[in-house]
């Protein structure tokens, strides 16, 4: 007759771990899941079956010892199956990798810290050039008592009792497959096979405190609201003297009193007098660039837009820069005096337009071209 030993191809000096690795190796192709032949049922149930003897210390040396497992029979105690001790955790980790506790060990307290996000104002100029902007986070930083050993000086963490060490703690259920040991974190050391008993005094042995430090950012030139710059390494630092999570900046850029921003040009809109768009004139206009001169040439009409090439924002991902666009608006006097009445009457009677009923502009419009096709039919 085969032992469990020959089940899982094992020899009878093999450890712990050889014994684990054969029966993950044969549970994988021999799981119903995997393998749906009546053949290989059994063959899993026998597998099955021997790991969950040579896996136990105490009935591996019984089974060593007498030849069964628990003294009176062989093989499966009269040759029926009744999962008595099944592995279940063990089958579990076979399919679905370890979760970090149970048979893959012990949680880790060092974790990486999470990710801050915090918004900041700047003016459009600075959105235009780029600027390096100095914050106050208020955030988590590895405490400077413990430097992130979570313990008072001299003294370190211990194995925890209940778990020793493990993490995890099993227990014994039953279910519709008999008996299932089941695990679940240690409730003494909350998975981490640990126990601080002399915690640090100022982070209450956490590894990291709550704190204001500075920092600068460096602002690239062509952000726009909305922007997010991202500092590696700049968040909150993680328990247990883990690593910082990442710092992300959110930018928000201020109205500007005289410049309204369309991608990357610049708008600006200029009020000159009905006299200077009529004989001309050169304005002067102050830029993030500083004083420019803006030549209006004679006969300007409302509206008209002088371009600017080159003052407008820095491209964000590129060369160069957008164009400043000024908008003209020309002024119409609301209320003149008698002398300006009287020269503006003369002006209107020297070009023939004094009391000069409107007309349609060249073309006719509208209404002209409808006139002219309907005369050519």
């Amino acid at each position: 007759m085969s032992t469990h030993y020959d089940v899982l191809g094992v020899s009878r000096d093999a450890s712990g771990e050889e014994i684990k690795k054969a029966y993950r190796k044969l549970a994988r192709t021999l799981h119903p899941d995997v393998n749906p032949g009546e053949d290989a049922a059994d063959r899993f149930k026998a597998v099955t079956h021997a790991y969950e003897v040579l896996s136990d210390p105490q009935k591996r040396r019984v089974y060593d010892t007498t030849g069964n497992e628990n003294g009176t029979d062989n093989g499966f105690g009269g040759g029926s199956y009744s999962g008595q001790g099944f592995a279940f955790q063990d089958i579990f980790e076979t399919f679905f990798g370890a979760g970090g506790g149970g048979q893959g060990g012990p949680a880790s307290r060092v974790r990486r810290g999470q990710d801050a996000l915090i918004s900041v104002r700047i003016d459009l100029r600075d959105a235009v050039f780029g600027v390096n902007k100095k914050l106050e986070v208020d955030t988590a930083v590895v405490c400077p008592t413990c430097e992130g050993s979570c313990c008072r000086e001299g003294s370190h963490p211990v194995r925890c009792d209940i778990c020793g060490g493990s993490g995890q703690v099993q227990r014994a259920v039953r279910s519709i497959l008999g008996q299932v040991m089941t695990s679940a974190p240690c409730g003494s050391c909350e998975g981490f096979g640990t126990v601080i008993k002399d915690p640090c005094n100022e982070c209450n042995g956490q590894g990291r405190i709550r704190s204001r430090r500075s920092l600068t950012v460096k602002v690239p030139a062509g952000v726009a609201t909305g922007t997010r710059i991202q500092l590696s390494g700049q968040g909150e630092a993680g328990p247990a003297g883990g690593p910082s999570g990442d710092l992300y900046v959110e930018i928000r850029v201020n109205n500007d009193p005289t410049f309204v921003r369309e991608g990357d040009d610049l708008h600006a809109t200029l009020n000159i007098p009905m006299t200077s768009a009529a004989l001309g004139t050169e304005l002067s206009l102050e830029t993030f660039d500083g004083q420019q001169e803006i030549d209006v040439k004679p006969g300007t009409q409302p509206g008209e837009i002088i371009t600017l090439r080159g003052l407008g924002v820095t491209h964000l991902r590129g060369y160069g820069r957008g164009d400043l666009l000024v908008h003209l608006q020309v002024e119409t006097p609301e209320k003149l005096d008698a002398a300006q009445e009287d020269l503006l009457r003369q002006l209107a009677k020297l070009r023939g337009e004094h009391n000069h009923p409107g007309k349609l502009a060249a073309g006719g419009g509208v209404f002209a071209k409808l006139r002219e096709r309907l005369g050519s039919l």
